[in-house]
């Protein structure tokens, strides 16, 4: 008799990690159920058709999952069963919001999830979390290195990973991601992808702080549901290779391809796709820059923003999307986002099937912008 497919839930379902998930179970049939809770409706998460299936109102709780209340609606199933496997591609993701906002919002779901799992007895409970909570360092990171989180969703991302340890009987992977790239998304390649449309519109030169060799990593979008679901069904079926006196006790992956992306790979890629000039502004220039940051941030966002609004407006995008050139302080330190993604390979056999950004994979999320009439 064929064992039954895993059940899943996936807590932030309609956030871009949590939508891809659900796509990549349910185009491979792997799951028997899959449910997604989320605070937004389907109808106001910007879901590209190729997702509606996937993410249909039938497999769709809008609750708020930090919320005590919202537990029990959220966790049981018709039958009386509980779920084998729970993503918590949940929390926070804008930056720089008041701290209370990433202690409920982020730590308070976390925790709050978390224990409802263990409670109900979850096979597999995986919570995503990112390398910005190693201390800043070209050489890349591994899971056991020094952590020093450089950003606020990571210092709350880190909290969480510590409180979540802490939770009896809970079966807790964690995965630790750089910057996630791919089509649809909005933060980070986004950005950048946006200002150089600008600096295309005005014919001028796309410069960026620090150097060309600051650390970048980066992941693609299919990489990380494939590598969630890695991770569930290896802890499921025992933990193979996991050697806890020297790992630790919680497993815990980097998912990060293997192309040590850098700011200057991503600018020259950038300047292939646009046809324009990047440069660096150099640590002399970028340590002025760093005296009074608010204000550098400032001129660069009045710069770009006024423009870009004009690009959409000659477009005719009259609904903007979730693309902004807006460029965000946090991101703008001079902190290597560096890891090393080995151990997902050796332990769990995992393959990276987009191993390196490339400028075809850059086009593709464009092209992407383009078919939800996002881009000008």
């Amino acid at each position: 008799m064929a064992t039954e497919k895993p059940s899943v839930l996936i807590i932030g379902g309609l956030g871009y990690i949590g939508r891809f998930l659900a796509r990549y179970l349910h185009e491979n049939d792997l799951a028997s159920e899959i449910r997604l809770v989320d605070k937004v409706l389907p109808q106001l998460a910007w879901l590209p058709p190729e997702f509606e299936e996937a993410c249909s109102s039938e497999r769709f709780i809008q609750a708020d999952a930090s919320k005590e209340q919202a537990l029990a609606r959220i966790f049981d199933r018709a039958d009386g069963k509980q779920w084998d496997y729970v993503f918590n591609c949940g929390g926070e993701t804008r930056y720089s919001q008041e701290d209370e906002v990433y202690k409920v919002r982020s730590l308070g779901l976390s925790l709050a999830v978390g224990r409802e799992a263990a409670k109900r007895k979850v096979k597999c409970f995986v919570e995503l979390s990112t390398g910005m909570v190693y201390k800043s360092n070209s050489a890349p990171s591994k899971e056991g290195d020094k952590l020093k989180p450089w950003s606020k969703i990571a210092v709350f991302k880190l909290q969480a990973e510590e409180e979540l340890a802490k939770i009896d009987g809970l079966n807790l992977v964690i995965v630790r991601l750089p910057h996630v790239y791919g089509p649809y998304a909005s933060q980070w390649v986004a950005t950048a992808l946006c200002m150089a449309r600008v600096y295309q519109a005005l014919g001028e030169e796309m410069k960026f702080l620090w150097t060309k060799d600051l650390r970048t990593n980066t992941v693609h979008i299919d990489d990380v549901t494939r590598a969630l679901w890695a991770v569930a069904a290896w802890y499921d079926a025992g933990k193979a290779n996991w050697d806890e006196k020297n790992m630790g006790s919680v497993p815990t992956f980097n998912a990060v391809d293997k192309g040590v992306t850098t700011q200057g790979a991503v600018a020259n890629i950038i300047g292939e796709v646009f046809g324009i000039q990047t440069g660096f502004q150099g640590s002399l220039l970028s340590n002025l820059a760093r005296l009074n940051m608010d204000s550098v941030v400032d001129d660069v966002n009045d710069d770009v923003l006024g423009p870009w609004a004009d690009l959409l407006s000659d477009a005719g995008i009259t609904r903007p999307g979730p693309l902004t050139p807006f460029m965000e302080k946090e991101l703008l330190k001079d902190t290597d986002l560096s890891m090393d993604g080995s151990r997902l390979e050796t332990v769990v056999g995992f393959k990276y099937e987009k191993p390196v950004i490339t400028k075809e994979l850059l086009e593709e999320v464009i092209e992407s912008y383009k078919r939800m009439k996002w881009w000008p």
